[in-house]
């Protein structure tokens, strides 16, 4: 039991470390030995838990999903539509992006040119928003001619330009306030009541 314990640990202490040093320097920059050192933990160590490089991404990218995943359940029930959802997600997950590291480094990785792995995190949360969307055009919360696919392009887009630079004071509520102010006027039907709010906002 103590030994799956520590074992536990240093995996979890290698994909913090690979997510700082992924968020910092890219893919391509990044090498396992600097992970390795940041994270305290032996060469050994690290290639007993991940074989490559790009397994440890990998990991980093399937936990930042389970972290937004856990957010979506968390705000599902609450939410009163489906679009009202996604603007809840995606302002909640900017605040992931600022403050959680392997949130925004699953962000970095999912549009890195230089990996070639099959698709990950980024193309995940670009089939949830665009499913959302889809939801709520079926339940008449789109204007009339509003393209979920198209609109989905451009939040998912919207998102991962936040979170590549999410860190620190770069990125502020207000920002993202903005974004939607500008976004929801043209995407939400006129008759529906969060449309209406998001309009009396801006």
């Amino acid at each position: 039991m103590v030994k799956q314990l520590r074992a536990a640990r240093t995996r979890q202490a290698l994909v913090l470390a690979a997510a700082e040093i992924f968020s910092e320097d890219g893919y391509a920059l990044s090498s396992l030995p600097a992970i390795s050192r940041r994270a305290g933990v032996s060469a050994g160590a690290l290639h007993f838990h991940f074989a490559s490089k790009d397994a440890l991404a990998i990991e980093v990218e399937s936990e930042a999903r389970r972290s937004v995943e856990r957010l979506v359940a968390d705000r599902r029930q609450s939410a009163a539509s489906a679009l009202h959802l996604v603007v809840t997600v995606t302002r909640e997950l900017l605040v992931a992006v600022a403050t959680d590291v392997v949130v925004r480094a699953g962000f970095r990785l999912s549009v890195d040119p230089s990996r070639k792995s099959a698709p990950g995190f980024g193309c995940w949360w670009r089939a949830w928003v665009c499913e959302q969307l889809l939801r709520a055009q079926r339940e008449g919360e789109l204007a009339e001619g509003v393209s979920p696919d198209r609109v989905a392009a451009v939040i998912v887009a919207a998102t991962v330009g936040f979170g590549l630079i999410g860190a620190g004071d770069l990125i502020s509520s207000q920002h993202v306030e903005q974004f939607w102010s500008l976004v929801l006027p043209q995407l939400a039907s006129p008759t529906h009541e969060f449309a209406g709010a998001a309009r009396s906002d801006s």
